[in-house]
């Protein structure tokens, strides 16, 4: 683990599975619309980009502002159902903490669930800082997101990881110098990673933490 001095974490299908909710969240949306309800595969190829992204993917542009009230009031209300970590989540985190690497989520999900489904989870003390969507104007794979969360961490891309499972992920750490090792357990498959450039691809966390050790 002497490599990386400071691990970025992205949070929804890297830390967390919460795709459960995510469904049931974008299905009461768009039944409220009058829209069939969407797939998982659908709800899978819509994220990762931010809410609002994922909403026009799936309701349309010209719904998009009737569709972000139903959304959110409803995700308000039950984000915090069905959300569990991953496995291999805890015990990654902790040895990481342990060894005395700063720990950041850096993630396109909306900030403020972010920290509460954190705390819910019990992983917040893991963690020097948790940054989402709109704490900032900016979002993954942008490069002044990547560059405020260095910052605010006083951190080196020469020994800074994001670990991640999307191409968002990837392009983000590109843009920011530093590496992404990435895992198949959200929304993007392993020839999808290579060929976005993330250094190594792991099935889960609990390979990628046999490769830090």
């Amino acid at each position: 683990m002497a490599r990386f001095d400071t691990l970025l974490f992205d949070l929804d299908g890297t830390l967390i599975d919460h795709f459960a909710a995510i469904q049931r969240a974008h299905t009461h949306t768009m039944t409220q619309l009058g829209l069939p309800p969407p797939t998982m595969e659908q709800v899978h190829r819509a994220v990762g980009g931010g809410l609002e992204t994922a909403i026009e993917r799936l309701v349309g542009r010209e719904r998009l502002a009737a569709a972000l009230p139903i959304y959110r009031a409803y995700w308000d209300a039950t984000m915090l159902d069905d959300v569990k970590l991953l496995p291999g989540a805890r015990e990654l985190l902790a040895d990481l903490h342990a060894s005395g690497a700063t720990l950041a989520v850096f993630t396109n999900k909306l900030g403020t669930s972010s920290r509460l489904i954190c705390d819910h989870l019990v992983i917040t003390p893991f963690f020097s800082a948790i940054v989402g969507a709109k704490d900032t104007a900016w979002l993954k794979p942008q490069s002044e997101f990547t560059n405020y969360i260095l910052k605010k961490l006083a951190a080196s891309p020469a020994t800074t990881l994001l670990v991640g499972d999307s191409t968002y992920d990837v392009e983000a750490a590109r843009n920011g110098g530093f590496p992404c090792w990435a895992v198949t357990t959200g929304t993007h498959n392993g020839d999808q990673l290579h060929a976005a450039g993330a250094e190594k691809v792991f099935l889960d966390l609990i390979a990628l933490r046999a490769a830090l050790d």
